[in-house]
């Protein structure tokens, strides 16, 4: 299989933040090549090597309405990248929840130690 037969990675294809911002774009309302083009200080030809990453790796569409293209968003692929970031989202909370429990008991122990030193220092 030829280089440019293979089919591009999903994490691939939202590597780049053109490509993530034209999927912003497309998830909005479907465009045609030029309403996209409008969006970047880039050539046409860079927004359509961009589409055509989208499209290999399934992540865009694109239908021809007379002599334009217009493209829309499918966003199918990207629940592989959901699934991905869950794992990293449930490591972040687990993280965030120790961290909170000992903050809150160093607190309490911070706490109780500075309401017992007042009773110390009077006797």
């Amino acid at each position: 299989m030829s280089a440019s037969a293979e089919k591009v990675d999903v994490f691939q294809a939202i590597a780049d933040p053109t490509r993530r911002e034209v999927l912003r774009l497309l998830a909005e309302k479907e465009l045609p090549i030029s309403a996209i083009t409008s969006h970047f200080p880039i050539s046409r030809t860079a927004v359509v090597k961009h589409l055509h990453i989208l499209a290999d790796a399934d992540l865009v569409t694109g239908h021809k309405v007379g002599r334009e293209k217009i493209y829309r968003l499918h966003p199918g692929p990207l629940t592989e990248v959901k699934q991905w970031l869950s794992f990293y989202e449930q490591f972040w909370n687990n993280k965030l929840s120790m961290l909170k429990h000992l903050v809150e008991t160093d607190s309490d122990t911070a706490l109780t130690v500075m309401q017992s030193e007042p009773d110390q220092k009077r006797k």
